[in-house]
């Protein structure tokens, strides 16, 4: 059944020795905000991961990993050119949507679901890790290279994101779609082929939020990574681990008692690592609140 409720999402990862989201048009540097000293990471790698997740987990994913490099059109060709029925068995199309251009025609199709630029909640330095790498030449001798990776120490990172349910009747979304989604992008940050790689190893997700609002609400809260706060007695740019800091969601806690009326139940999975500095049950503040049902099993 297509969903009938607006959803909004605050997710929290942190990545420790690892470069979260590089430019490859700046030496894959982590992207970096110069003013700020703060990291910032595309919503594109956000929905790569629960992509990669999701298929993983025996989705069928339009944009896979396994048909890099293919057109659109060569992958529309895999549902007899019909962008409708790709989006019919596709969660990624359901979830994100997509523009398609078939004999001429455009059909451009806005997701459900979209994420903002995720931003680390405290200032970082990027550090270039150098090294060497030895391989065994023809004639039997070995011959090294210089390596270069660059990472950032420690980061703990704040995507914003929301589900519209006015979109959601084109691309069909339904209930089951975002549960698999919002279990994806545990899973995936924490271990899926996307944070695997040499690089990106050092991922792990911290805390998900997923604020239903009741029907008919046609607006949310908005910002929710902005309602985030860390305490911390070291330098920021000094944090190594996440048992170095408490995340404060007093500023949350506001905004959710202003909208109070407005929202149905709320679901969240927090990882046993974190320490806040109010207890989730005073911050939802007599909302109706469980942990998502598969958090169990992961």
């Amino acid at each position: 059944m297509v969903i009938k409720n607006r959803r909004e999402y605050l997710f929290l990862y942190d990545v420790v020795n690892a470069n979260p989201n590089g430019d490859p048009l700046d030496e894959n540097k982590p992207r970096w905000d110069e003013e700020s000293a703060k990291v910032l990471v595309t919503d594109v790698r956000l929905k790569r991961v629960i992509r990669d997740s999701l298929e993983e987990l025996g989705e069928c994913v339009f944009y896979s990993r396994s048909a890099k490099g293919k057109t659109r059109k060569e992958l529309l060709k895999e549902f007899e050119n019909n962008p409708q029925k790709a989006i019919e068995k596709c969660i990624d199309l359901r979830l994100f949507g997509a523009t398609f251009s078939v004999e001429k025609n455009t059909l451009s199709i806005t997701g459900p679901v979209q994420f903002n630029f995720g931003i680390s909640l405290h200032r970082v330095e990027p550090k270039l890790i150098k090294g060497t790498t030895v391989v065994a030449s023809g004639e039997g001798k070995q011959q090294g290279t210089f390596t270069e990776m660059w990472i950032i120490p420690y980061g703990l990172i704040a995507f914003h994101g929301i589900a519209n349910q006015l979109s959601a009747e084109e691309t069909k979304l339904s209930e089951e779609d975002l549960n698999k989604m919002t279990l994806a992008m545990w899973l995936g940050t924490k271990g899926s082929t996307a944070v695997l790689s040499h690089s990106k190893m050092g991922h792990n997700p911290r805390l998900l939020i997923e604020i239903v609002y009741k029907k008919g609400v046609k607006t949310q809260i908005g910002e929710l990574d902005r309602l985030v706060k860390i305490e911390t007695d070291k330098e920021e740019e000094a944090i190594r681990d996440i048992g170095e800091l408490k995340i404060d969601l007093s500023p949350l806690r506001k905004k959710l008692e202003r909208y109070k009326d407005r929202i149905e139940k709320i679901f969240y999975a927090l990882d046993d690592r974190v320490v806040l500095t109010q207890p989730l049950e005073e911050i939802f503040n007599g909302i109706p609140a469980k942990v998502f049902p598969w958090f169990e099993e992961v």
